[in-house]
């Protein structure tokens, strides 16, 4: 089985809705390398993952004018996180959280000091990168634009592994790039989430989602992060989505439709 899928939108999107962190599953190999006991995994699991993330994105498609496509990560970011740099580029690596995660939430051990990551980054890493690539090059061709929704979502309270916790934690934070980040792009997604409570910019989770064949290469390829609050649609930190998930889908496919009508 793909630790991926591609979901198909409608030909003449050029929206693809990216859903990296939504999945608790891990291979029962990869699990062996992670020296959590089950109930320290499932409390870890509730803390990480983007929970209901993929059935945002599944209800905004289903309500947007033109179905946008949707590209989700079916395995938990704790088996590789496919939006981490795999080298020294990656701030998190400070805190054991590349590509490959060494360290938990709370920056206890997740795996051994010394863990190869080579391993996981050929099987399940790389492949995703090629695929997300593919498919952002699949919307070029078909529509000469694509623009990347990437989906997550965070905790309302700040948790001991993050970089750049201090400070306000809205509603909605939105990520952006200077190269694939418009200023439209931005006030779409600012008028469309204004109904949920209001945005916040590249605070306290920054920047967005483009696979590296086009990142700072081509314009043409646009992105936007959505950091949505967990408090604001689910029981914290791993419980059921509640009556707000609904609010944010239409938001959502109200960015996707204000992306589709313009030119």
């Amino acid at each position: 089985m793909s630790s991926y899928e591609l979901l198909p939108g409608a030909p003449e999107s050029p929206v693809l809705l990216h859903v990296p962190h939504s999945a608790r599953t891990i291979p029962a190999d990869v699990r062996a390398g992670i020296v959590l006991d089950d109930a320290a995994l499932e409390r870890e699991l509730d803390h990480i993952t983007d929970a209901h993330t993929a059935e945002l994105a599944e209800r905004a498609a289903a309500l947007a004018g033109v179905a946008p496509w949707r590209f989700v990560n079916r395995l938990s970011r704790l088996v590789v996180d496919p939006e981490r740099f795999p080298d020294e580029r990656e701030e998190m690596t400070a805190v054991g959280m590349g590509a490959v995660y060494t360290r938990t939430t709370h920056r206890a051990e997740l795996r051994p000091a010394g863990t190869d990551p080579e391993p996981l980054l050929a099987r399940y890493f790389r492949p995703y990168a090629r695929a997300m690539t593919e498919a952002v090059a699949e919307r070029l061709a078909a529509t000469g634009r694509a623009v990347v929704i990437d989906v997550h979502s965070y905790p309302s309270e700040p948790l001991p592994y993050e970089l750049h916790g201090a400070g306000p934690r809205p509603p909605v934070c939105l990520g952006t790039d200077t190269f694939h980040t418009p200023p439209e792009l931005t006030e779409a997604a600012r008028r469309a989430f204004a109904v949920c409570g209001g945005t916040g910019l590249d605070a306290p989770f920054a920047g967005t989602y483009v696979p590296l064949a086009f990142h700072g290469l081509d314009a043409r390829v646009t992105a936007l992060m959505v950091e949505i609050r967990r408090d604001t649609y689910m029981t914290e930190p791993g419980g059921p989505a509640g009556p707000g998930l609904e609010p944010l889908a239409k938001a959502l496919s109200e960015l996707i439709n204000a992306i589709c009508s313009a030119p």
